[in-house]
């Protein structure tokens, strides 16, 4: 019997060694997991933080674009209206022509085509000297006839206003890709805030796989701690059983042996021998006087 309980705390203190490790086991994965959760919980916030950003860079870009528009169709009213004002100024030039025999636009071509020739190509000296002589009589006639034209009060005017109009495109132009450099900008930082939260979301899901497979492992660990815990309450149980038979026996093995040894006092008391105090004291716990 003493082997049969000796046995059984071995078993028990096994046991009981083994779900301790387990409970450790558990709360160490229940602190992974808490770590884990604080961790997607902190990336989540850093989500929003980034959605709200590329929310607001989109909304500015596509403003700046609808601005860009409307500027692209205010520098082509400008361009439009120069381009007018340029063949008025054509029309003026050629009426001047007739009248002088001269051709300014003809004169302009000629120059500009002989410049080219002299950037360009190889001649000698000569022809070089020549070349420039030229030149130098077409810049004369140009002019001449410009001040000519610069007389015409129309002409003036016109040429005014399409000088006003060419600044007004030019400077419209500039606005426009102001606009479009602020829209592009916007973009850009719009695509990198995307990447970044893309690769938020791939190391949230990957946080999250973790956290439930964490969990899962925890929950075995628990049962496993818990069949244990049950063998161990089993095991307590049969031992408290075997506890108190033996009590049990040993209580009723001495009140057997207290019995005989109270009649044997008896037995002497009724032969009328002489009894101690602790002998009648006897007698009378086991009801015998």
């Amino acid at each position: 019997m003493e082997e049969s309980i000796e046995a059984q705390k071995q078993q028990r203190d096994e046991l009981q060694k083994t779900a301790n490790e387990l409970k450790d086991q558990r709360n160490s994965l229940h602190t992974i997991s808490k770590k884990l959760a604080e961790e997607r919980d902190t990336l989540n916030t850093a989500i929003r933080k980034i959605r709200n950003e590329i929310s607001e860079h989109k909304q500015k870009r596509d403003e700046l674009n609808e601005r860009v528009k409307n500027a692209k169709v205010q520098r082509d009213v400008f361009n439009e209206k120069c381009q007018e004002t340029k063949k008025e100024i054509r029309t003026i030039e050629r009426k001047q022509a007739s009248s002088t025999g001269t051709n300014l636009a003809a004169l302009r071509k000629q120059l500009n085509t002989l410049e080219t020739d002299q950037m360009t190509k190889p001649m000698s000296p000569q022809k070089e000297k020549k070349l420039i002589e030229t030149i130098s009589e077409l810049h004369a006639k140009i002019k001449k006839q410009e001040e000519l034209l610069n007389q015409d009060p129309k002409l003036k005017k016109a040429l005014e206003e399409e000088k006003q109009l060419k600044q007004q495109a030019e400077k419209q132009h500039e606005h426009v890709e102001s606009l479009a450099s602020r829209a592009q900008q916007e973009h850009e930082q719009m695509i990198t805030l995307i990447t970044k939260l893309d690769n938020l979301i791939k190391r949230v899901n990957e946080v999250q796989e973790n956290i439930v497979n964490t969990k899962i492992k925890a929950d075995d660990v628990h049962r496993e701690f818990i069949t244990h815990v049950d063998k161990i309450h089993e095991l307590e149980r049969s031992l408290t059983s075997e506890w108190d038979q033996q009590f049990k026996r040993k209580r009723k093995s001495e009140e057997s042996s207290f019995q005989k040894e109270a009649n044997d006092i008896f037995e002497r008391f009724k032969r009328g021998e002489k009894l101690s105090t602790e002998d009648l004291m006897a007698l009378q716990k086991a009801g015998l006087i």
